[in-house]
């Protein structure tokens, strides 16, 4: 298989290494800063918190903080992932591994640039369940994850307004789908687009934000709060 040809980066999120922030910059001209900046100065509303968590928001800045979140657990899975390598890891599973670590921790440092101060806490993690030394509970942990981050990206997709949004999520969720078919392929050969995924017309499955934070929340000690979430 061949490799994503991301540069690898140092796997920390605190300080981006150059090459980090090229990577940065360049999903940044994805979004198109602009609308970034125009959009995030424009929303004034105040948001309910009902249920207590942490509160990812309204409109566009809601969706870009759920996404936010995804990122940030996705980020934190892989760089554990890469610093406790399971027993008997190849090379060649190493590098794709750390490939797909710099990929989620440069979507992960765009969404916190974009959002600004209207970014969410860096979210605490929960990985207990998951033993690293483990290739099949590593494994079946990052098939989850890329699966809920596919579904999570297309069933947001039509809850987005801004159209520059939009078509930062189209390119997102392509990389998404490539980590998952990679991970289904490690797993099972042939796997990465059964029918536990891909419905009968052909297409990835989606999500709501409420079913894919019902799953993603075993994975987290931060309670986030998406009541306040657009939901058509």
């Amino acid at each position: 298989m061949n490799k994503f040809h991301v540069p690898p980066g140092n796997g920390e999120g605190d300080a981006l290494s150059s090459k980090g922030l090229q990577r940065r910059q360049f999903l940044g001209k994805m979004a198109g800063g602009a609308a970034v900046a125009g959009l995030i100065a424009s929303c004034k509303d105040q948001d309910k918190n009902e249920g207590g968590g942490i509160n990812l928001g309204t409109g566009d800045i809601g969706i870009l903080n759920y996404a936010y979140a995804l990122e940030q657990l996705e980020a934190a899975f892989y760089k554990q992932v890469t610093d406790m390598p399971f027993t008997g890891i190849t090379a060649s599973e190493t590098q794709l591994l750390a490939d797909i670590r710099d990929h989620e921790i440069a979507h992960r440092e765009f969404f916190k640039t974009a959002l600004g101060s209207k970014a969410i806490v860096a979210l605490e993690v929960n990985f207990a369940s998951i033993d690293f030394t483990s290739r099949a509970s590593v494994l079946a942990t990052a098939k989850a994850f890329e699966d809920l981050g596919v579904q999570a990206y297309n069933g947001a997709g039509k809850l987005i307004t801004d159209p520059n949004y939009l078509l930062l999520a189209g390119k997102i969720v392509s990389v998404e789908a490539r980590h998952a078919a990679y991970i289904r392929d490690l797993i099972s050969n042939g796997s990465f687009a059964d029918n536990t995924v891909i419905d009968a017309n052909g297409l990835d499955k989606a999500l709501t934000p409420k079913q894919v934070l019902s799953t993603a929340s075993q994975f987290l000690k931060s309670k986030l709060n998406a009541n306040n979430l657009p939901t058509s």
